[in-house]
């Protein structure tokens, strides 16, 4: 990370790594052996999940971090600022402010990312980072994992296996499509880049941020991103919300399909599971919808329907066209009407 500019990642880091929650209690021995348990799983995982999508990987696929909270902070800290550097060039382009205001500044923004981080880093179990600017990883958040078998009172070793793998399937997915990665890097990030305001623009987008911020907690949001975008910005919001419906979609249909066969007791981490998503508290609801993660829960059903419903068309060979180009990603009409991207992609001889 560079010197403080008009973020300050360090403190960013330094806050979210001073804020979080602790984890579970465990001694040295169990954490060990869940470290090597997870880093197994993973392992174990990637045929089933690289069979069953039918997709080729090729044999360097990247490393499994097994990570703490602190460490899931600093990684995605590294991230964000991969990701949002061009959104904070924009933003700043003029210099408009001096040294001690974009001292200030940098704190501020640093302390807000970091009280962010600190929330998330105790909600995922796992992602694919797909990193910008670096070197991609599948994380596994050691801590939350524990954390949840022993909430859910499940067979935590069946609980590790299960959660690598759909965090597998995502690395499968990025892996074997070589230019999946760049295309949803370059969509976001030429995203936040337009929706970002110049330094004479941000005293107003301020204020109709605070004026609207109870837009975003309405259900359907996609966040504080979505109400202060142009049609043009949401056509391409939704676009994008389309491709990352399809890859958890994807996720969750191979998991389901995998789990049965080398998982014993997935029913009942399934329902299990399914409560504790629908049983979360209210102020965890309301910063959920705030944040957007409301609309990842939609992505993860919108997205295994549209996958199911072109399987039943066009079996797993005639879904995996989906992988070919970006061209044949879905829209968000498809993803809400499977037979609309059947018949693009495979004609009419499936309707």
């Amino acid at each position: 990370m560079g010197e403080p500019s008009y973020i300050d990642w360090r403190f960013a880091a330094t806050t979210g790594k001073k804020l979080h929650r602790g984890g579970p209690r465990l001694s040295a021995a169990e954490a060990s052996d869940a470290v090597a348990e997870l880093r197994d799983a993973a392992c174990r995982a990637h045929d089933p999940v690289a069979q069953t999508a039918q997709l080729v990987t090729p044999d360097d696929i990247g490393a499994v971090r097994v990570v703490d909270r602190s460490a899931w902070v600093d990684v995605n800290i590294a991230s964000l600022d991969g990701m949002i550097a061009p959104v904070v060039d924009k933003i700043t382009a003029k210099r408009a402010a001096g040294p001690v205001a974009r001292a200030i500044t940098a704190k501020v923004s640093g302390g807000e990312v970091g009280g962010l981080m600190a929330f998330m880093s105790s909600k995922v179990l796992g992602q694919y980072d797909i990193a910008p600017g670096g070197t991609p990883s599948l994380l596994l958040v050691a801590p939350n994992i524990v954390q949840v078998e022993r909430e859910l009172d499940v067979d935590p070793h069946d609980f590790r296996l299960w959660v690598c793998l759909h965090e597998e399937a995502h690395r499968v997915q990025f892996t074997a499509v070589p230019w999946l990665r760049e295309h949803v890097v370059s969509a976001a990030r030429d995203l936040l880049v337009d929706m970002a305001p110049t330094p004479e623009e941000m005293a107003t987008r301020v204020g109709e941020i605070a004026k609207r911020v109870p837009e975003a907690f309405k259900e359907g949001s996609m966040g504080l991103s979505d109400i202060f975008a142009t049609p043009e910005q949401r056509t391409r919001m939704a676009d994008l919300a389309a491709v990352m419906s399809l890859l958890e979609g994807h996720a969750d249909v191979v998991m389901d399909d995998v789990g049965p066969q080398i998982v014993p007791s997935v029913e009942t981490i399934r329902a299990r599971f399914g409560d504790r998503r629908a049983g979360l508290g209210n102020i965890d609801k309301l910063l959920r919808r705030l944040m957007g993660l409301e609309a990842k829960m939609r992505q993860y059903r919108d997205g295994a329907a549209f996958v199911r419903g072109v399987q039943e068309k066009v079996g797993i060979d005639g879904f995996n066209a989906v992988w070919a180009a970006p061209e044949n990603l879905p829209t968000p009409a498809e993803i809400q009407r499977p037979q609309l991207w059947v018949e693009r992609i495979h004609g009419s001889l499936f309707r």
